[in-house]
Protein backbone atom coordinates (compact mmCIF):
# COMPACT_ATOMS: atom_id res chain seq x y z
CA UNK A 1 0.00 0.00 0.00
CA UNK A 2 1.54 3.30 -1.13
CA UNK A 3 1.47 5.79 1.75
CA UNK A 4 -0.03 8.40 -0.57
CA UNK A 5 -2.99 6.08 -1.14
CA UNK A 6 -3.69 5.27 2.51
CA UNK A 7 -6.93 7.26 2.58
CA UNK A 8 -7.86 6.62 -1.06
CA UNK A 9 -7.43 2.94 -1.98
CA UNK A 10 -6.76 1.68 -5.49
CA UNK A 11 -9.05 -1.36 -5.21
CA UNK A 12 -12.45 -2.26 -3.81
CA UNK A 13 -14.98 -5.05 -3.40
CA UNK A 14 -18.50 -4.65 -4.81
CA UNK A 15 -21.46 -7.06 -4.81
CA UNK A 16 -23.75 -7.26 -7.85
CA UNK A 17 -27.38 -7.58 -6.71
CA UNK A 18 -29.68 -9.97 -8.55
CA UNK A 19 -32.71 -9.55 -6.26
CA UNK A 20 -32.29 -5.99 -5.08
CA UNK A 21 -35.19 -4.58 -3.04
CA UNK A 22 -35.89 -1.90 -0.45
CA UNK A 23 -35.39 -3.70 2.86
CA UNK A 24 -38.48 -3.54 5.13
CA UNK A 25 -36.39 -4.52 8.17
CA UNK A 26 -34.43 -1.26 8.06
CA UNK A 27 -37.26 1.18 7.32
CA UNK A 28 -37.77 1.99 10.99
CA UNK A 29 -34.48 3.83 11.48
CA UNK A 30 -33.22 4.61 7.96
CA UNK A 31 -34.89 7.86 6.94
CA UNK A 32 -33.08 7.78 3.60
CA UNK A 33 -35.06 4.82 2.27
CA UNK A 34 -37.91 5.34 -0.19
CA UNK A 35 -40.57 3.01 -1.54
CA UNK A 36 -40.22 2.03 -5.22
CA UNK A 37 -43.91 2.71 -5.81
CA UNK A 38 -45.87 0.50 -8.19
CA UNK A 39 -42.85 -0.63 -10.17
CA UNK A 40 -42.71 -4.46 -10.38
CA UNK A 41 -40.04 -6.03 -8.19
CA UNK A 42 -38.33 -7.68 -11.16
CA UNK A 43 -38.06 -4.33 -12.94
CA UNK A 44 -36.57 -2.68 -9.85
CA UNK A 45 -34.01 -5.48 -9.49
CA UNK A 46 -33.08 -5.25 -13.17
CA UNK A 47 -32.62 -1.48 -12.96
CA UNK A 48 -30.40 -1.85 -9.89
CA UNK A 49 -28.26 -4.43 -11.65
CA UNK A 50 -27.84 -2.18 -14.70
CA UNK A 51 -26.87 0.75 -12.48
CA UNK A 52 -24.37 -1.46 -10.67
CA UNK A 53 -22.75 -2.66 -13.90
CA UNK A 54 -22.45 0.88 -15.25
CA UNK A 55 -20.82 1.99 -12.00
CA UNK A 56 -18.31 -0.86 -12.09
CA UNK A 57 -17.49 -0.02 -15.71
CA UNK A 58 -16.90 3.64 -14.83
CA UNK A 59 -14.67 2.83 -11.86
CA UNK A 60 -12.72 0.26 -13.85
CA UNK A 61 -12.23 2.71 -16.71
CA UNK A 62 -10.81 5.18 -14.18
CA UNK A 63 -8.22 2.60 -13.16
CA UNK A 64 -9.78 1.25 -9.96
CA UNK A 65 -9.49 -2.51 -9.50
CA UNK A 66 -12.96 -3.77 -8.62
CA UNK A 67 -13.43 -7.28 -7.25
CA UNK A 68 -17.04 -8.12 -8.20
CA UNK A 69 -19.04 -10.80 -6.41
CA UNK A 70 -22.51 -11.84 -7.52
CA UNK A 71 -25.40 -12.22 -5.11
CA UNK A 72 -27.69 -14.55 -7.01
CA UNK A 73 -30.36 -14.35 -4.34
CA UNK A 74 -30.35 -17.85 -2.89
CA UNK A 75 -30.79 -16.09 0.47
CA UNK A 76 -33.02 -13.13 1.32
CA UNK A 77 -30.37 -10.37 1.20
CA UNK A 78 -32.00 -7.24 -0.27
CA UNK A 79 -29.14 -4.95 0.87
CA UNK A 80 -26.23 -7.08 -0.36
CA UNK A 81 -25.21 -4.30 -2.75
CA UNK A 82 -23.89 -2.46 0.35
CA UNK A 83 -20.97 -4.69 1.50
CA UNK A 84 -19.12 -1.89 3.31
CA UNK A 85 -21.19 -2.58 6.42
CA UNK A 86 -20.19 -6.19 7.12
CA UNK A 87 -16.41 -6.03 6.68
CA UNK A 88 -13.52 -3.60 6.43
CA UNK A 89 -9.83 -3.89 5.56
CA UNK A 90 -6.90 -2.07 7.15
CA UNK A 91 -3.22 -1.35 6.70
CA UNK A 92 -0.99 -3.99 8.19
CA UNK A 93 -3.00 -6.82 6.68
CA UNK A 94 -6.04 -6.82 8.93
CA UNK A 95 -9.72 -7.48 8.24
CA UNK A 96 -12.68 -6.92 10.55
CA UNK A 97 -16.07 -8.64 10.22
CA UNK A 98 -18.97 -6.88 11.90
CA UNK A 99 -22.22 -7.64 13.75
CA UNK A 100 -25.26 -6.34 11.84
CA UNK A 101 -28.50 -4.94 13.23
CA UNK A 102 -31.01 -6.38 10.73
CA UNK A 103 -31.21 -10.20 10.55
CA UNK A 104 -31.39 -10.12 6.75
CA UNK A 105 -28.13 -8.20 6.63
CA UNK A 106 -26.32 -10.85 8.66
CA UNK A 107 -26.82 -13.21 5.74
CA UNK A 108 -24.68 -10.94 3.54
CA UNK A 109 -21.46 -12.14 5.15
CA UNK A 110 -19.66 -14.58 2.87
CA UNK A 111 -16.32 -16.26 3.24
CA UNK A 112 -15.54 -16.28 -0.49
CA UNK A 113 -14.98 -12.52 -0.22
CA UNK A 114 -12.58 -12.98 2.67
CA UNK A 115 -10.79 -15.85 0.91
CA UNK A 116 -10.31 -13.74 -2.23
CA UNK A 117 -8.78 -10.98 -0.14
CA UNK A 118 -6.49 -13.46 1.64
CA UNK A 119 -5.30 -14.97 -1.65
CA UNK A 120 -4.80 -11.64 -3.46
CA UNK A 121 -3.48 -9.43 -0.66
CA UNK A 122 -1.27 -9.82 2.39
CA UNK A 123 -3.68 -10.61 5.22
CA UNK A 124 -2.21 -11.26 8.67
CA UNK A 125 -5.37 -11.42 10.76
CA UNK A 126 -9.15 -11.59 10.47
CA UNK A 127 -11.05 -10.49 13.58
CA UNK A 128 -14.70 -11.52 13.59
CA UNK A 129 -17.04 -9.55 15.86
CA UNK A 130 -20.23 -10.96 14.35
CA UNK A 131 -20.94 -13.29 17.28
CA UNK A 132 -21.80 -10.25 19.37
CA UNK A 133 -25.12 -10.11 17.53
CA UNK A 134 -26.35 -12.72 20.01
CA UNK A 135 -25.90 -10.09 22.74
CA UNK A 136 -27.73 -7.47 20.63
CA UNK A 137 -24.51 -5.53 20.11
CA UNK A 138 -23.93 -4.06 16.65
CA UNK A 139 -21.21 -2.13 14.80
CA UNK A 140 -21.96 -1.74 11.12
CA UNK A 141 -18.52 -1.28 9.59
CA UNK A 142 -17.74 1.79 7.54
CA UNK A 143 -21.38 2.79 7.69
CA UNK A 144 -21.13 3.27 11.45
CA UNK A 145 -17.50 4.44 11.39
CA UNK A 146 -15.87 6.93 9.03
CA UNK A 147 -12.12 6.43 9.21
CA UNK A 148 -9.34 8.95 9.01
CA UNK A 149 -6.72 6.37 8.12
CA UNK A 150 -3.91 8.94 8.21
CA UNK A 151 -4.65 10.34 11.66
CA UNK A 152 -6.04 7.01 12.96
CA UNK A 153 -9.39 8.43 14.06
CA UNK A 154 -12.77 6.70 13.80
CA UNK A 155 -15.61 9.23 13.61
CA UNK A 156 -18.86 7.69 14.85
CA UNK A 157 -22.43 8.96 15.04
CA UNK A 158 -24.06 7.55 18.17
CA UNK A 159 -26.76 5.00 17.39
CA UNK A 160 -27.81 1.43 18.15
CA UNK A 161 -25.84 0.47 15.03
CA UNK A 162 -22.60 1.59 16.70
CA UNK A 163 -22.46 0.01 20.13
CA UNK A 164 -19.84 1.71 22.36
CA UNK A 165 -18.61 -1.60 23.83
CA UNK A 166 -17.71 -3.08 20.44
CA UNK A 167 -16.45 0.27 19.20
CA UNK A 168 -13.97 0.49 22.05
CA UNK A 169 -12.89 -3.10 21.48
CA UNK A 170 -12.43 -2.53 17.75
CA UNK A 171 -10.51 0.73 18.18
CA UNK A 172 -8.17 -0.84 20.72
CA UNK A 173 -7.46 -3.79 18.43
CA UNK A 174 -7.07 -1.79 15.21
CA UNK A 175 -5.37 1.30 16.59
CA UNK A 176 -7.96 4.02 16.07
CA UNK A 177 -9.09 6.77 18.42
CA UNK A 178 -12.90 6.81 18.63
CA UNK A 179 -14.53 10.22 18.23
CA UNK A 180 -18.22 9.74 18.98
CA UNK A 181 -20.91 12.40 18.63
CA UNK A 182 -24.70 12.61 18.88
CA UNK A 183 -26.71 13.46 15.77
CA UNK A 184 -30.15 14.71 14.84
CA UNK A 185 -31.73 15.53 11.51
CA UNK A 186 -34.06 18.47 10.98
CA UNK A 187 -36.90 16.59 12.69
CA UNK A 188 -34.74 15.62 15.67
CA UNK A 189 -34.35 12.02 14.53
CA UNK A 190 -31.00 10.28 15.08
CA UNK A 191 -29.07 9.70 11.85
CA UNK A 192 -28.58 5.96 11.48
CA UNK A 193 -25.11 5.84 9.88
CA UNK A 194 -22.13 8.16 10.05
CA UNK A 195 -21.25 7.76 6.39
CA UNK A 196 -24.36 9.55 5.17
CA UNK A 197 -23.22 12.79 6.80
CA UNK A 198 -19.41 12.54 6.52
CA UNK A 199 -16.75 11.71 3.94
CA UNK A 200 -13.06 12.00 4.76
CA UNK A 201 -10.72 12.34 1.80
CA UNK A 202 -6.98 12.97 1.73
CA UNK A 203 -7.06 16.76 1.62
CA UNK A 204 -10.66 17.65 2.51
CA UNK A 205 -13.67 16.40 4.45
CA UNK A 206 -17.35 16.67 3.62
CA UNK A 207 -19.42 16.85 6.81
CA UNK A 208 -22.80 18.14 7.89
CA UNK A 209 -21.79 19.92 11.09
CA UNK A 210 -25.39 20.95 11.81
CA UNK A 211 -26.27 17.26 12.17
CA UNK A 212 -23.99 17.01 15.23
CA UNK A 213 -26.54 17.93 17.84
CA UNK A 214 -24.25 18.85 20.73
CA UNK A 215 -22.58 22.24 20.03
CA UNK A 216 -19.40 21.51 21.99
CA UNK A 217 -18.88 18.20 20.24
CA UNK A 218 -19.65 19.81 16.89
CA UNK A 219 -16.83 22.29 17.44
CA UNK A 220 -14.45 19.50 18.50
CA UNK A 221 -15.17 17.46 15.36
CA UNK A 222 -14.64 20.49 13.11
CA UNK A 223 -11.42 21.35 14.94
CA UNK A 224 -10.08 17.80 14.75
CA UNK A 225 -10.72 17.60 11.02
CA UNK A 226 -9.07 20.98 10.47
CA UNK A 227 -6.07 19.98 12.61
CA UNK A 228 -5.51 17.06 10.24
CA UNK A 229 -4.75 19.60 7.53
CA UNK A 230 -7.98 19.01 5.65
CA UNK A 231 -10.32 21.66 4.31
CA UNK A 232 -13.70 21.19 6.01
CA UNK A 233 -16.55 21.47 3.50
CA UNK A 234 -19.76 21.93 5.47
CA UNK A 235 -22.81 20.18 4.01
CA UNK A 236 -26.41 21.26 4.55
CA UNK A 237 -29.19 18.91 5.59
CA UNK A 238 -30.54 19.23 2.05
CA UNK A 239 -27.23 18.07 0.60
CA UNK A 240 -27.12 15.14 3.03
CA UNK A 241 -30.61 14.21 1.82
CA UNK A 242 -29.18 14.07 -1.70
CA UNK A 243 -26.40 11.71 -0.48
CA UNK A 244 -23.63 14.32 -0.86
CA UNK A 245 -22.05 12.97 2.34
CA UNK A 246 -22.02 9.37 1.07
CA UNK A 247 -18.97 9.51 -1.18
CA UNK A 248 -15.59 7.76 -1.24
CA UNK A 249 -12.18 8.88 -2.41
CA UNK A 250 -10.29 6.34 -4.51
CA UNK A 251 -7.01 6.38 -6.44
CA UNK A 252 -7.14 5.62 -10.15
CA UNK A 253 -4.75 5.70 -13.07
CA UNK A 254 -4.65 9.50 -13.18
CA UNK A 255 -4.69 10.13 -9.42
CA UNK A 256 -7.37 10.56 -6.80
CA UNK A 257 -11.06 10.74 -7.63
CA UNK A 258 -14.21 11.24 -5.56
CA UNK A 259 -16.85 8.67 -6.43
CA UNK A 260 -20.37 9.86 -5.61
CA UNK A 261 -23.82 9.61 -7.11
CA UNK A 262 -24.98 11.93 -9.87
CA UNK A 263 -27.64 13.18 -7.47
CA UNK A 264 -25.00 13.96 -4.85
CA UNK A 265 -22.73 15.70 -7.33
CA UNK A 266 -25.58 17.90 -8.53
CA UNK A 267 -26.21 19.00 -4.93
CA UNK A 268 -22.67 20.35 -4.41
CA UNK A 269 -22.12 24.08 -4.54
CA UNK A 270 -19.67 25.62 -6.98
CA UNK A 271 -17.26 26.41 -4.14
CA UNK A 272 -17.40 22.83 -2.88
CA UNK A 273 -16.74 21.44 -6.33
CA UNK A 274 -13.76 23.76 -6.80
CA UNK A 275 -12.32 22.73 -3.43
CA UNK A 276 -12.68 19.02 -4.21
CA UNK A 277 -11.25 19.36 -7.69
CA UNK A 278 -8.04 20.89 -6.32
CA UNK A 279 -7.02 17.40 -5.26
CA UNK A 280 -9.42 14.92 -6.88
CA UNK A 281 -11.53 14.40 -9.98
CA UNK A 282 -15.27 14.19 -9.42
CA UNK A 283 -16.76 10.94 -10.72
CA UNK A 284 -20.58 11.15 -10.65
CA UNK A 285 -22.38 7.81 -10.99
CA UNK A 286 -26.09 7.40 -11.73
CA UNK A 287 -27.71 4.97 -9.26
CA UNK A 288 -31.24 6.29 -8.58
CA UNK A 289 -32.79 2.85 -8.09
CA UNK A 290 -30.14 1.66 -5.65
CA UNK A 291 -30.49 4.88 -3.67
CA UNK A 292 -34.12 3.95 -2.93
CA UNK A 293 -32.65 1.49 -0.39
CA UNK A 294 -31.23 4.34 1.69
CA UNK A 295 -27.57 4.08 0.67
CA UNK A 296 -25.46 5.51 -2.10
CA UNK A 297 -22.04 5.14 -3.70
CA UNK A 298 -20.02 4.96 -0.49
CA UNK A 299 -22.16 2.13 0.82
CA UNK A 300 -21.59 0.12 -2.36
CA UNK A 301 -17.80 0.29 -2.24
CA UNK A 302 -15.76 -1.66 0.30
CA UNK A 303 -12.30 -0.18 -0.12
CA UNK A 304 -9.29 -2.51 -0.02
CA UNK A 305 -6.62 -1.07 2.30
CA UNK A 306 -4.31 -4.07 1.94
CA UNK A 307 -0.97 -4.68 0.23
CA UNK A 308 -1.14 -6.89 -2.89
CA UNK A 309 0.78 -10.14 -2.81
Amino acid sequence: MNFRNVQAPTAAVMVRPHRFAVNPETLADNAFQAAPGETPAATVAQSAREEFDAMVAALTAAGIQIHVFDDFGQLDTPDSVFPNNWFSTHQGGRIAIYPMYAPSRRRERRMDVIELLKSTYRVQEVIDYSGLEYDNLFLEGTGAMVFDHLERVAYVASSHRADPVILERFCTAFGYEPMVFPTADRTGRTIYHTNVLMTIATEYALVCLAAISEPGRRAEVAERLAESGRQVLDLTFEQVGEFAGNAIELTGTNGRLLALSARAAAALTTDQRVAIERSATLLPLSIPTIELAGGSVRCMVAGVHLTPR
